[in-house]
């Protein structure tokens, strides 16, 4: 199994910027879908943005621009840069695996412990 551990979350002003880090321990398939998901409280856990092994991504309609998911091949890691945070960005964000960039959360298989992001004034 793939070990995800996130890190890179903390506090920051509504219109600032975080990169968020996910270190992958080490990839089963040359076939593969990295994902970042958020979950407020109250709320379901929703996809956030998704890179596969070809380099395609995916995002939510709710970015809007603002936040970029890439990966670096060589160190088995995927960062989520997002850009002028709002108050309603404000989550827990999560790191997860499986073969492909599924939509749900319910396809991926390999989790990583999450990281807080707060947004507030």
């Amino acid at each position: 199994d793939v070990k995800l551990v996130e890190s890179g979350g903390g506090s920051v002003h509504p219109g600032g910027s975080l990169r968020l880090s996910c270190a992958a321990s080490v990839f089963t398939s040359d076939e593969y879908g990295i994902a970042w998901f958020r979950q407020a409280p109250g709320k379901e856990r929703e996809r956030v943005a998704c890179i596969n092994s070809d380099g395609g991504t995916y995002y939510g309609d709710f970015e809007k621009g603002r936040f970029i998911i890439s990966s670096d091949k060589a160190s088995n890691t995927v960062y989520l840069q997002m850009n002028n945070l709002k108050p309603e960005d404000t989550a827990v964000y999560y790191c997860a695996s499986d073969s492909r960039c599924y939509y749900s959360h319910v396809d991926f298989h390999s989790w990583g412990q999450g990281t807080q992001v707060i947004v507030s004034s």
